[in-house]
């Protein structure tokens, strides 16, 4: 089990690195910095295991979900940020759902997933997904997906796409007017 663990944690940061020399010369303002949240500036993050994510990743509310699995220390899912904070402020109001899932490790959350979520102002509900047993929840979430980050699910209803790679805003607002159609 230990073994899996370790492999699952080594196919995320190595997932992550694919993209990054690409993409680490672009990240711009998104950069992650070692701030100490402080309480007046502190906001709830909610965590979550597995069993308590899976009602965000099933809703049958007539509206279009986007949820995106990411972390501060992955510089592609950093960089795509703003595109998913960009549609929320152009298809919010189209009932459209935005939800960022950090995989952020626990011991992270007060010292850089706070202080982002903060500096970043993201204005899409953030939540932490804290589940060692990555073995069981990944193939759940989808059974092509490695574990590499960034990750997206797209759906409505019984509609769903999967994607396991980093989006620019013009790919990602395609894929969201799959939905809207």
């Amino acid at each position: 089990m230990k073994r899996y663990l370790f492999v699952i944690t080594v196919l995320l940061i190595v997932g992550c690195g694919n993209n990054n020399k690409k993409n680490n010369d672009s990240i711009q303002d998104m950069e992650v910095t070692e701030i100490q949240s402080s309480p007046e500036s502190d906001f709830n993050l909610e965590v979550y295991d597995f069993e308590g994510l899976k009602p965000f990743l099933n809703k049958e509310d007539g509206k279009i979900h986007v949820i995106n699995f990411w972390a501060t220390w992955c510089a592609p899912c950093v960089k795509e940020l703003p595109y998913f904070e960009k549609l929320k402020s152009e298809y919010g109001n189209k009932n459209v759902d935005f939800t960022l899932v950090s995989l952020d490790f626990p011991h992270m959350y007060d010292s850089k997933l706070k202080p982002f979520v903060l500096k970043q102002q993201l204005k899409s509900k953030v939540i932490a997904l804290d589940d060692v047993d990555s073995n069981s929840w990944i193939p759940q979430i989808d059974e092509s997906w490695s574990g590499s980050l960034p990750a997206t699910i797209i759906y409505k209803n019984g509609e769903r796409k999967f994607f396991e790679k980093s989006f620019t805003y013009e790919e990602l607002e395609h894929e969201l007017k799959q939905f809207l159609n």
